[in-house]
């Protein structure tokens, strides 16, 4: 595999696992609004699942980096660690507003 097929597959695991994560932190929202707390929290776990891989693959960029090996900084690798952050605060609001519909559940019953 060529250096910037790696570059590729890298920078594409980074959006996938991140955009993936987004969505599922979303599909949170979605159901803690509905009051489905179960499939909210199974979600937000989902979501956490899907960063998890995605840091794996940045600590492997680290790495390397750590080692000497420098990644060529493309326009494509920016925007997969912005996707990937936005995707990670992202998250952590989804967490935050699943706390407060549950919240809101319990004052109105």
């Amino acid at each position: 595999m060529s250096e910037e097929d790696k570059n590729l597959e890298t920078v594409m695991g980074l959006i996938m696992n991140g955009g993936n994560a987004k969505s599922s932190a979303f599909e949170a929202i979605h159901a803690a609004k509905a009051g489905d707390f179960k499939l909210a929290d199974e979600k937000l776990k989902e979501a956490d699942q899907f960063l998890t891989k995605a840091h794996n693959v940045q600590s492997g960029l680290l790495t390397a980096e750590a080692q000497g090996e420098h990644a060529k900084v493309t326009l494509l690798m920016v925007h997969s660690q912005d996707h990937l952050m936005n995707a990670i605060t992202f998250r952590d609001l989804a967490g935050e507003m699943v706390a407060l519909y549950k919240r809101l559940s319990v004052k109105e019953a």
